[in-house]
């Protein structure tokens, strides 16, 4: 009898601690990958994560580019709407630059908050290609800068508009639709008073122009 009952005793802790090995893998596995994702992936690239369950709904990886690109449209256009306030010679210029640097500044915060609470590593520093646009930027004068400016922002714009559609039509995510909604407005309204310069060249917003975002 005594046999018996160590014998059932010892089934019993076997299955206990096997659940309980169970239950702590995933763990051990989600805090490996927010150790490993100190340096945010490149934009446009998998992070290889697939798609991760949230308190907000599935997160998937075009989920995540799609904030990480968010940050990064914040990094090299709040700079470029500051500069357009202080170089602009136009008054629609500096209208520009202001809508940039108030729109920005919201959706930087946003998606800051949105990448802490779905777990998101985000990049602190332009691209390289974003970098290029600010210094080619910084190094025109007069009514070159001005074409330069209206023309990088709004191809930029323009380029991001379409992946706002994609990800607010699809994501099952509430808080990145919400920041989708959001940019979408935002965008919208950057595109409107760059065309408000009278400066746009529509034509070189062709896809044959190497793309800004």
């Amino acid at each position: 009898m005594a046999t018996r009952y160590s014998i059932a005793s010892g089934v019993v802790i076997t299955a206990l601690a096997l659940t309980l090995i169970a239950l702590l893998v995933p763990v051990d596995k989600f805090g490996g990958r927010a150790s490993a994702a100190v340096a945010a992936p490149a934009a446009g690239d998998d992070d290889g994560l697939g798609t991760v369950s949230t308190a907000y709904g599935p997160l998937t990886a075009a989920d995540r580019d799609f904030v990480r690109k968010v940050r990064l449209a914040g990094l090299w256009e709040l700079p470029a709407g500051r500069q357009a306030q202080q170089r602009g010679t136009r008054p629609a210029i500096r209208t520009a630059g202001d809508h940039l640097v108030d729109g920005h500044t919201e959706l930087d915060r946003q998606v800051i908050q949105v990448g802490q609470a779905l777990g998101i590593d985000l990049p602190n520093q332009p691209s390289a290609q974003q970098q290029d646009w600010l210094g080619q930027m910084n190094r025109a004068k007069g009514d070159e800068y001005e074409r330069l400016f209206t023309q990088l922002l709004r191809r930029a714009h323009g380029k991001v508009f379409g992946l706002l559609a994609g990800i607010r039509a699809q994501t099952r995510n509430s808080m990145v639709r919400a920041l989708a909604t959001s940019a979408n407005a935002t965008v919208l309204d950057h595109i409107t008073v760059l065309e408000d310069t009278g400066l746009v060249d529509f034509d070189g917003l062709s896809d044959n122009v190497p793309p800004t975002k």
